[in-house]
């Protein structure tokens, strides 16, 4: 199913501080997107679209190595991989606790991703491979309430201590999950700065966002117990089934 910008008008219905992103990724050069004009990490390229932004980026756009790895674009170099890096900056006790992180970080597989387009969702051009929302909790818990409202499935978290970037932008493409974090945690987003601590990152992929947009409109977004009568409303339901006189 291919979305387009007006899919997406219940997300209006949040009032998000910050505007959600959709990513896409590119074989071939995009058209119609501009080139970013400035270097920088993929994380603050994130940061950059969330701001307004429609852009595109390639390897060579990258100021972190990681960004670049994950992605497919480049393989990673020596003393990431051996730990030294990740053991230098205190991240990790020593070198065989930071290598063990490359064992296990998702990355996309080389020459699949040449290009990744950023865009903010109300300026949406493309159909997105990926949609990150930047939410508090309150409109986490409904957006997660909307993931296992009519399957049951369990609300489970990836991420890890660095290279963050990959729980948000790499693993949900790869695995068709949705993915869910903290921000305040993860060392490379957190020494830079660059999202208030106290909210939640939600990356949906590209196979789960109909359904996803369906429940929402469908769901309640504030069920009855949740509201002024709802211990009272919870008690008659106890009584109805049996569960209580």
């Amino acid at each position: 199913m291919t979305l387009k910008k007006e899919d997406f008008a219940i997300m209006n219905d949040f009032h998000f501080d910050f505007q959600p992103v959709a990513v896409k990724y590119f074989v071939r050069l995009p058209e119609h997107i501009k080139h970013i004009d400035q270097k920088m990490t993929l994380c603050e390229m994130l940061v950059r679209s969330q701001k307004g932004d429609v852009f595109y980026s390639e390897a060579n756009d990258h100021t972190c190595g990681a960004g670049r790895y994950v992605l497919g674009q480049s393989d990673i170099e020596g003393p990431f991989i051996s730990g030294e890096f990740g053991a230098g900056l205190g991240v990790f006790r020593d070198n065989r606790a930071a290598s063990r992180l490359y064992h296990y970080i998702p990355h996309i597989e080389r020459h699949v991703v040449n290009y990744a387009a950023f865009s903010p969702l109300d300026k949406l051009p493309f159909d997105p491979d990926i949609l990150l929302i930047l939410a508090n909790i309150s409109q986490a818990e409904v957006i997660l309430r909307a993931m296992s409202y009519k399957n049951g499935q369990m609300w489970s978290s990836r991420y890890s201590a660095a290279i963050g970037c990959a729980w948000l932008l790499v693993y949900p493409y790869l695995s068709g999950e949705i993915n869910f974090i903290s921000t305040g945690l993860g060392f490379g987003m957190r020494r830079r700065k660059l999202f208030p601590e106290g909210h939640e990152f939600i990356s949906i992929p590209y196979d789960r966002l109909p359904s996803i947009l369906e429940t929402l409109g469908e769901m309640p977004w504030v069920p009855e117990p949740y509201k002024a009568n709802g211990m009272e409303f919870a008690r008659q339901l106890l009584i109805q089934l049996g569960l209580e006189k």
